[in-house]
């Protein structure tokens, strides 16, 4: 299933300069600032986007974050997350972080919910404080994928219901958003 890939996505460390959108509670816009300025504690809340890949038997492809990731590296997360640049679609960047992250081909994303969540990372002392868009994609298994090193230790596919019990034995296995966007994807209409 999966491939070395042959292309390089920009570095982490190139990333920690884009810039993200910075937003209020109800997720309108006021202002941007860089991805790695967002990130240092305390946080600044901002827009960012989670997807999970999903295929017909209906489990979801997990990733294991690189070592060299600025926060909660090597845990498992969901298939791709990120950040749109200011003006820049939620799909359009989506897209773009599957290409970077998975050599994913375009996937057609649908929205499935919003998850507001802070987290601090005690490895990194780096903060995530995101108005998380979470994105659903439908894949078969056999999607060929090419994971970049530099940002994906390892991938699997897994049960949603049954990573869902595993979070609760093992959360810190597990980026601290997961939950909240596994929740999104099995319970649409979940509140924030």
């Amino acid at each position: 299933m999966t491939r070395p890939s042959t292309r390089k996505a920009p570095s982490v460390t190139s990333r920690e300069g884009h810039l993200v959108e910075l937003v209020d509670d109800a997720g309108q816009a006021h202002g941007e600032t860089t991805v790695s300025a967002a990130h240092q504690p305390p946080g600044q809340l901002h827009r960012a986007f989670s997807v999970l890949l999903v295929d017909p038997a209906g489990r979801v492809l997990l990733q294991r974050r690189a070592a060299v990731k600025t926060r909660f590296p090597m845990r498992w997360a969901n298939s791709c997350c990120g950040h749109p640049t200011p003006g820049e679609s939620l799909v359009e960047a989506a897209n773009r972080r599957l290409r970077e992250e998975l050599g994913a081909d375009p996937v057609e994303l649908t929205e499935v919910g919003v998850y507001v969540y802070y987290a601090e990372d005690p490895a990194t002392g780096r903060v995530e404080f995101e108005y998380d868009h979470v994105l659903r994609g439908r894949v078969r298994p056999d999607t060929p994928l090419r994971p970049d090193p530099d940002e994906v230790a390892e991938l699997r596919w897994v049960d949603p219901v049954e990573l869902e019990a595993d979070l609760d034995v093992d959360p810190r296995a597990y980026a601290p958003w997961l939950g909240g966007v596994v929740n999104r994807l099995l319970r649409p209409s979940a509140p924030r």
